[in-house]
């Protein structure tokens, strides 16, 4: 799979990019974590965890067969589909609730107002959490007008983007840091998307 540049992508999706990015701009190591994925679709976040060493991860969507293969048949993901992550009870293994070390959150058209919440149900202590922010799901009601196309321009993108940060202490969690993501979101063979950025948040003691 191309990456949208020259070089092929490494992950069965464009999402693992954005992931890695996230990993080494937060010098986080999931080398033996139990991670989920919510909002898997492809499978990109899920590729990226596994190549950094994940020891299992949780591939949550609400759709059905679009988890790449190669997710599919490892033994290190369990796949729930057909599963709303912001209503699904954490997994559980003879009873007991699963500890969740690392969550990542790509969920489409949902707000963070809504994602951080659900994650916070599956996130072990101490666990951490990275979340895409993709600002044109962040817009408040008189601001649809700023898209273009689905496109927003990159000044109002970063500020939409900048906003949501600033609000995600209000869900319970502490922000520690914020970067942009390498790619836009929806893009690949010519066409533009939207910037995005993916901020990296813990639970609020």
């Amino acid at each position: 799979m191309s990456s949208g540049g020259s070089e092929p992508c490494p992950y069965v999706g464009r999402g693992g990019l954005k992931l890695a990015h996230a990993l080494q701009t937060f010098g986080i190591n999931p080398m033996g974590m139990t991670c989920a994925d919510l909002g898997c679709n492809v499978g990109g976040f899920t590729d990226c965890l596994l190549q950094a060493g994940a020891s299992h991860v949780f591939a949550v969507d609400t759709g059905y067969g679009a988890l790449a293969w190669k997710m599919r048949q490892d033994p290190r993901v369990t796949v729930m589909e057909r599963t709303n992550a912001l209503h699904a009870a954490p997994p559980t293994r003879g009873g007991t609730i699963v500890q969740i070390n690392l969550i990542a959150i790509d969920l489409g058209w949902t707000p963070q107002r809504h994602a951080i919440p659900a994650a916070l149900r599956w996130l072990s202590p101490g666990g951490r959490i990275i979340t895409l922010i993709k600002p044109h799901y962040e817009l408040l009601p008189d601001e649809r007008s700023l898209l273009n196309r689905g496109i927003l321009e990159h000044v109002d993108a970063e500020r939409i983007a900048q906003r949501t940060a600033v609000e995600l202490p209000s869900l319970g969690v502490r922000v520690v840091g914020v970067t942009r993501s390498p790619i836009e979101g929806g893009a690949g063979k010519g066409k533009s998307g939207n910037a995005e950025w993916l901020a990296l948040v813990e639970r609020d003691a």
